[in-house]
């Protein structure tokens, strides 16, 4: 095999190179030297006897002792700058790219880098032979880990399938930035931080590609925006890169490697600094130290797969930031196919980038913003499980519900993941509760202009300032600011508030601060709200999706003028869209007289009910800007002086405008009213395109086939996964709490995947928000000692020779065996009843019931949740079907139950247990069960029962709407 050959490099340097290194030169032994010699002649030692003073911190400070102190911080200066000297120096001796970075020496660390910089000019050659030269030494061994010592222990492919190194005097290394995986994407600075060891080195890479064309034609003209199958030129120090010949073409070279990371391709090379190319193994390596200290951090950080922040190792132009804890970077594909990355904003909050004008979205992927606005996300949430319970009532034997694909599977795992149902749930009931506490008091509502929501207290700013706020609610800031503590909150009990109004319904999410949400309450502006900016309609896009579908609000209407016809979809009972303002105009002035103002909207809410609300509220979203004349009117419908139950809000400068609402080019909104600054909360055109198709897909009624062939189920398992019920896995020891849940979320995926699945996209799926490698290898290791080996010694966590991380034939799981026994069901009907009940034997609850929040979001995007919901529905449908054919109503009553255990919201069981109950000849069990059907449908909004539900009611027990109509 062809080795690699030292090429040596003989720069040109010229008069001015040669006379500025020796001034340089001449500097630096100055520096180094001379200020050091001059300081010990001329003002002594560092720490001269007067600093040593004890009595110096209580005697007064003489002339003596401030010239001291000067020398000893001019000493400081000088170590300062020889150590950044020596940092420079070793820099660029090892040619390691960005040298590292001495914390508080920006200045002082740059001019040693020019100094340094201009020194090495005249030593050029041998720099660069320095790591030639040790590159022929043996390579460094590599620890060997017991917890990792399965996967490592697998065959490795055969040399023979390896391409042979190419001549390096002919060749030039390459990196093909790749298509997301899982939803993992790349960036500068992760590729850098990948193939050079150390992200900052980015600028290296963006340098040698800048304005060269890449296979789409296209050029790079800014750090943070790269496009997967663009090829880049890597620096000669790069590892896991791709070697290919110096004149290549670009679009050869994507065709050589189509859609495989350097990872699984078997023609990748590795090149560790100061090493010669090593051929790398097909499969990645996952034998990583166990032992969490591997992570900066440890502790938790190890399990989240959150490293902490560390401000040092970034760049102004660093092209992914941290965010929170961690650190992301994204790439998506725009609606064209092609993909950018662009830089996540803020830390700890919600990233901010809309569409343009144009209409055309910024590419960046739907986690970014949909996760963020997590309030809408929790109405988003409830208004898509109340389509699909509707999707149930017309569900077919053997079908399940069509389940969404591609970017509304994303946006879905993006709303599971984002979700803040408690807080949607706090800010709710304690509103509710709020109004309901002014109401017995007889005491007028208080103006809530704002309100910041965390997940310790929930904070409304009122005006004017009340000392005196009904408990649990507490005064803050001289009655400025009223709070309801979380804990407070949490015990709350919503049946007692089921009939108490929403006294603020135009409270909206702002955006974030990286505490928590800002909201604000349109109808608290008194007059028409001004927004502008480029990204103004994704802002009322975003305002249009949490109106519509909030639970702190009765009915409402949202009415959007020049966008979003598509969003009508999501709440058609609350949205209708408009082409104009004149459209609406006429409408608008015609009923601003029926409403009631000032106090009376407040009092009249608090004093109501939910089911009526005297002044329903009317919100008007218009990205169209007015005319003058339109402006004129607007304002007058609006600027009342008091409170309305109505808000305004339109894009562009709009004269006589109570509130200036500004979206910055960088995502921040200002409120310029309220001295509010935040994080915007927008809705891209992509992301709410996502949006419309979910819930397209969440209307169909049509369905679809369950799939057949369940995979072969162990006998004699080691390990068994428990996930119809609360998730458990018997077999393995007890792992410790705070990195269990991890593990078994790791450990239920392989296992509902028997294909496998490569460590780089697992990270993406466990750590939908990122994660780095060594974090990810960690934690893999450490499973894989956690579940041992089989009786036959073999991992029950292995990876396979493409990388793939599979479970072993001894491991099985619950809903591989209620599979089995389904399926031999079928085939032998003397036993299809034992089958069944052996089937429904196995369910204990709903689909992995108890997840932590924001864990199994994966499931959005998936087939389990499907397949298991209407597998199990039928199986319990059959085996009640059976049961009542056989008269046993008793037994044909326990198989209805076992199967709403899973699949509750499914009515077709409700029917069976309707049906089986009413055969057992008691009436008040009947009524039971159709109450606690009604009470269901009710709760979840679902818009009532099935009208086939509520005619079988009727015809079983015809009574039962006189009772029911009161709870109604």
């Amino acid at each position: 095999m062809p080795t690699r050959q030292p090429m040596r490099i003989r720069p040109r340097r010229t008069a001015g190179d040669l006379f500025a290194g020796l001034g340089a030169l001449a500097a630096l032994v100055a520096l180094l030297g001379g200020v050091p010699y001059a300081l010990l002649r001329l003002a002594g030692p560092p720490l001269p006897p007067e600093l040593l003073d004890l009595d110096l911190l209580t005697s007064q400070v003489g002339t003596g002792t401030i010239v001291a102190i000067l020398v000893l911080l001019v000493w400081l200066a000088w170590l300062q700058l020889a150590v950044c000297v020596i940092v420079e120096v070793y820099a660029g001796l090892r040619r390691v790219g960005m040298p590292a970075r001495v914390p508080l020496s920006g200045s002082t660390q740059a001019l040693a880098n020019r100094l340094v910089s201009a020194v090495l000019v005249l030593f050029t050659v041998s720099a660069v032979v320095v790591p030639i030269a040790k590159a022929g030494g043996p390579p460094p061994a590599r620890p060997a880990v017991a917890a990792a010592a399965a996967l490592s222990a697998l065959p490795a492919p055969v040399a023979e399938e390896r391409a042979p190194l190419v001549p390096v005097g002919k060749a030039k290394k390459v990196y093909v930035v790749q298509p997301p995986h899982g939803r993992h994407h790349e960036s500068l600075w992760e590729i850098a931080e990948k193939c050079l060891g150390d992200g900052r080195r980015y600028p290296e890479i963006y340098r040698l590609n800048q304005h060269k064309e890449q296979p789409d034609g296209s050029r790079l003209h800014m750090a943070d925006l790269i496009r997967p199958g663009w090829v880049l030129d890597m620096p000669d120090d790069a590892r896991n890169i791709h070697i290919v010949p110096a004149d290549q073409p670009r679009d050869d070279t994507l065709k050589e490697h189509p859609g495989k990371p350097v990872e699984l391709d078997g023609r990748a090379r590795t090149l560790t600094p100061d090493r010669a190319d090593l051929p790398a193994e097909a499969r990645p390596d996952v034998s990583r130290p166990s032992d969490t200290s591997v992570v900066p951090g440890g502790g938790e950080n190890a399990e989240t797969g959150r490293v902490p922040a560390d401000p040092s190792r970034r760049s102004p132009q660093e092209p992914a930031t941290e965010r929170g804890a961690g650190r992301e970077s994204r790439t998506a594909a725009d609606p064209g196919g092609a993909g950018q990355q662009a830089p996540e904003r803020g830390t700890g909050h919600d990233p901010s980038v809309a569409a343009d004008p144009g209409g055309q979205d910024s590419g960046l992927e739907l986690l970014d913003y949909l996760a963020g606005a997590s309030l809408a996300a929790a109405g988003l949430l409830a208004a898509l499980g109340r389509r699909r319970r509707r999707q149930l009532w017309y569900r077919a034997f053997g079908h399940r519900i069509v389940r969404p694909r591609d970017d509304a599977a994303q946006a879905e795992l993006a709303l599971r993941l984002g979700a803040d149902a408690p807080g949607s749930r706090m800010l709710d009931i304690g509103l509710r509760l709020l109004g309901r506490s002014l109401a017995a008091q007889d005491r007028v509502p208080p103006t809530i202009y704002a309100a910041h929501l965390s997940s310790r207290t929930l904070d409304l700013w009122i005006h004017p300032p009340d000392r005196d706020a009904p408990a649990p609610w507490a005064a803050h800031d001289g009655g400025q600011v009223w709070r309801l503590p979380a804990h407070e909150g949490r015990m709350l009990d919503e049946q007692a508030l089921a009939g108490a109004p929403a006294p603020y319904p135009g409270l909206v999410s702002l955006g974030s601060n990286g505490e928590g949400r800002v909201l604000v309450d349109l109808e608290a502006a008194h007059g028409l709200i001004s927004l502008s900016g480029a990204q103004s309609t994704a802002a009322l896009a975003a305002l249009a999706v949490e109106l519509a579908t909030n639970r702190w609000s009765d009915r409402m209407r949202v009415t959007l003028v020049g966008f979003g016809e598509e969003l009508a979809v999501i709440a058609p009972d609350r949205i209708r869209c408009a082409g104009s303002l004149a459209e609406i105009l006429p409408e608008l002035e015609a009923t601003a007289e029926e409403r009631g103002h000032g106090g009376e909207v407040l009092t009249g809410r608090v004093h109501g009910r939910a089911a009526d609300p005297i002044w329903p509220p009317h919100y008007v979203l218009s990205a169209v800007a007015p005319s003058a004349e339109e402006g004129r009117r607007l304002a007058v419908l609006a600027r009342k002086g008091v409170r309305t139950a109505a808000g305004y809000v339109v894009a562009g400068e709009v004269p006589h405008a109570t509130w200036n609402w500004e979206i910055t080019d960088d995502g921040r909104a200002t409120v310029d009213a309220l001295g509010f600054e935040v994080t915007a909360q927008l809705l891209p055109r992509r992301h709410y395109r996502a949006l419309v198709d979910l819930f397209h897909t969440a209307g169909r009624l049509d369905g679809e086939l369950l799939p057949d062939g369940p995979e072969p189920v162990p006998q004699t398992p080691s390990i068994e996964v428990r996930i119809l019920g609360a998730a458990e896995i018997t077999g393995p020891p007890p792992m410790e709490e705070g990195r269990a849940v991890l593990a078994v979320e790791l450990v239920v995926y392989l296992a509902t995947h028997p294909g496998g699945v490569h460590p780089v996209v697992l990270g993406g799926i466990l750590w939908p928000r990122g994660v780095q490698p060594v974090v990810r290898d960690a934690t893999i290791a450490r499973v894989v000692a956690w579940l041992g080996t089989d009786s036959a010694g073999r991992p029950n966590l292995y990876a396979d020779e493409s990388g793939r991380l599979r479970l072993g034939p001894e491991v099985r799981t619950d809903w591989m065996l209620f599979r089995e026994s389904v399926r031999r069901s079928h085939a032998d009907p003397a036993l299809r009843a034992v089958l069944l009940e052996k089937a429904l034997n196995l369910v204990r609850g709903p689909l992995l019931n108890g997840r932590p929040r924001g864990r199994y979001a994966w499931l959005a995007a998936d087939d389990l949740e499907y397949d298991v919901t209407a597998a199990v529905a039928d199986a319990a449908h059959r085996l009640c079907e059976i049961r009542l054919a056989d008269g046993e109503a008793a037994q044909a009553v326990a198989a209805a139950r076992a199967g709403l255990l899973l699949a509750a919201d499914d009515e077709g069981l409700w029917r069976d247990l309707l049906r089986a109950t009413h055969l057992t000849g008691d009436p008040g069990r009947l009524r039971a069960v159709a109450e606690a059907l009604h009470r269901r449908a009710s709760h979840h909004g679902a818009g009532g029962m099935a009208p086939e539900t509520e005619a079988l009611i009727d015809e079983l027990l015809p009574s039962w709407r006189i009772r029911s109509a009161p709870s109604a």
